[in-house]
């Protein structure tokens, strides 16, 4: 009887052990990219971040917590919007 119980119990904690690991895990970070056509300082291209950023809030999505936001400016300059490494 001894084996048996010891056979199940080792058996179930086969089974538990990923799950416990799988747990630990850290929550995945999603990234964006924004291209604004404003220039940074631009009073009307902040107000637009400000809202973007409370409207992702809402949704649960957190800057520095579980999502990077990566900002490019052109300032109407339309060479600026090129992404490609130079």
């Amino acid at each position: 009887m001894r084996r048996r119980e010891f056979i199940s119990v080792l058996g179930g904690v086969a089974v538990a052990w990923p799950l416990g690991a799988w747990a630990q895990q850290a929550e995945r970070t999603r990234r964006i990219g924004v291209l604004m056509s404003n220039s940074e300082d631009d009073p009307l291209a902040q107000v637009r971040v400000s809202a973007f950023r409370q409207g992702l809030a809402e949704r649960g999505w957190i800057e520095d917590r579980n999502l990077k936001i990566e900002w490019r400016w052109t300032g109407g300059d339309i060479a600026r919007a090129n992404m490609r490494p130079s």
